[in-house]
């Protein structure tokens, strides 16, 4: 048997981040992944020939000495991912619904606080205080710099109130509150549950610039298998870890696959979801306290997906920019991120041309707000086998998530065809995602996330769900446990001659 310096468990964004950074470190790695193709939710899905993305829809970070631009450099892949930048302001739209209120968000710091008081004149103090204290949360956090990475990052205050305060402190108006919390819906977690300083990371990249990538998430998975093909990189798919043996010292020796063969390796990380880690630990080396503190983390919200295409549109790439309009019913986020809430729910429109058979074609992507308790009475089906009940359901959101794009876009009218649609139950089975959530487990005030050396001691985790949620958030974890496991000088020498050179 081969025997591995690390096993990576997972091959989403932090799974293929992590591999690809321990394999230009020169150690051999096996990444292990359950579904039949690496890529986790980056993965898109084809029906009728139209590509469609599945969790990675567009993000900030773009751009110069951005914190994501910064990850692919060093990873060697910039030049291989395409961003397709919203250019203009009404490209990144929100509607409060009940008051038929719109409005744009410009991308700059300085462009985004000029509208923001343009829209509401009383508020210029508190808008500037706002983003003061954002872009001050950002200089004070070391991680949202490569080449100061550490595994304990200092807490600052901001990591312990939460947006709601900082924003009831600082704003009067609801309108103005809800349009400033806006990005809470891009990392799963209420306002009032959040803290200012997670906010802060997550939204200042957004506020900056935002972009889709040039044929999706496909085009990072591809990117990163043209680089592990230069490494000891082995990839296993339709694979994963059903047991840790020959633990000795709190050391595990040996790792027995689902197809029954035995891998050694002297570590192994875990970048899929916290409980998923949880059923592949022996428990017998866990204490109640860890065992407690991670099946107590809440699921974030999911998504109910609708995937249309619109027909004979005469648009082209070269004359088309990416759009994401924004419906809310209210200005209330708290409420809209409630699972018990009654009432329509958030609404995400993103728009973008893609190629299908040689020639561009604007496809469009609904994401409705839903929570595994819409769902709770289907909870045990698979995929394929859903009783009636289930597709009537489908249905029924599907034609009333329709209604709502036409209702903003009648010129579609005769134009839209919807494709396909997916419960958070689909992407539960479709992505291996416990619950279906969109962003993995919500990263709450005071709570210590699954990250870092697990109990046993070459056991590690990563991902999405430990340090920030989305495709930044998951790299950046991959990267400091990178730092953890190749040696802190060595490794930061090695980052800053990728950035330099």
């Amino acid at each position: 048997m081969k025997k591995y310096d690390d096993i990576v468990v997972g091959s989403g964004i932090s799974g293929m981040t992590l591999a690809l950074l321990l394999g230009m470190n020169g150690h051999s790695v096996l990444l292990l992944e359950k579904n039949r193709n690496i890529g986790g939710c980056m993965t898109r899905f084809y029906k009728q020939g139209i590509p469609f993305d599945t969790g990675f829809h567009f993000t900030g970070g773009f751009y110069k000495n951005g914190i994501l631009n910064d990850m692919l450099t060093v990873l060697g892949i910039s030049d291989q991912i395409q961003p397709v930048f919203i250019t203009r302001e009404e490209g990144n739209r929100l509607i409060f619904e009940q008051e038929n209120g719109v409005y744009d968000f410009p991308f700059g710091f300085k462009e985004i606080i000029a509208k923001m008081k343009s829209y509401f004149p009383g508020e210029q103090n508190g808008i500037d205080r706002y983003f003061e204290m954002l872009l001050d949360v950002c200089n004070k956090t070391v991680a949202m710099d490569l080449r100061k990475l550490s595994l304990s990052q200092d807490s600052i205050d901001e990591d312990y109130i939460s947006l709601d305060q900082v924003l009831n402190k600082l704003i009067q108006n609801s309108t103005l509150k809800g349009l400033l919390s806006k990005y809470s819906m891009c990392y799963g977690v209420k306002p009032s549950e959040t803290s200012f300083a997670n906010h802060s990371r997550v939204s200042f990249g957004l506020y900056e610039s935002v972009a889709r990538v040039k044929d999706g998430g496909d085009a990072f998975i591809r990117a990163f298998k043209k680089r592990f093909s230069e490494y000891d990189i082995d990839i296993r798919c339709q694979s994963h870890i059903i047991e840790c043996s020959d633990i000795t010292n709190n050391i595990v020796g040996r790792f027995v696959l689902n197809t029954g063969e035995e891998v050694f390796a002297d570590r192994c990380t875990f970048t899929i979801h916290p409980k998923a880690v949880l059923d592949v630990l022996p428990k017998k080396h866990l204490s109640k306290a860890f065992i407690d503190r991670v099946s107590a983390f809440e699921p974030t919200h999911g998504f109910f997906a609708v995937f249309g295409v619109l027909e004979n549109s005469r648009q082209s790439s070269d004359d088309y920019d990416p759009t994401i309009l924004s419906l809310l019913p209210t200005t209330d986020i708290n409420k809209l991120m409630d699972p018990c809430y009654t009432g329509d729910s958030a609404l995400v429109i993103l728009k973008n041309m893609d190629a299908v058979n040689g020639k561009d074609c604007l496809v469009l992507t609904a994401l409705e707000l839903s929570f595994p308790e819409h769902v709770r009475q289907w909870h045990d089906s698979k995929s394929g086998a859903r009783p009636e009940g289930y597709l009537d359901y489908k249905e029924e959101r599907t034609e009333g998530i329709k209604r709502r794009i036409l209702n903003v876009y009648p010129e579609y009218r005769d134009s839209l065809k919807i494709v396909d649609s997916a419960s958070v139950l689909t992407f539960r089975d479709y992505l291996n995602a416990p619950f279906g959530s969109a962003y993995g487990i919500k990263q709450k005030i005071g709570q210590f996330n699954l990250f870092g050396k697990l109990p046993l001691r070459n056991l590690y985790a990563a991902g999405q769900s430990a340090v920030l949620p989305g495709i930044v958030g998951a790299m950046l974890s991959s990267f400091i446990i990178g730092r953890v496991i190749a040696g802190r000088e060595s490794y930061l020498d090695f980052i800053k001659k990728r950035l330099d050179s």
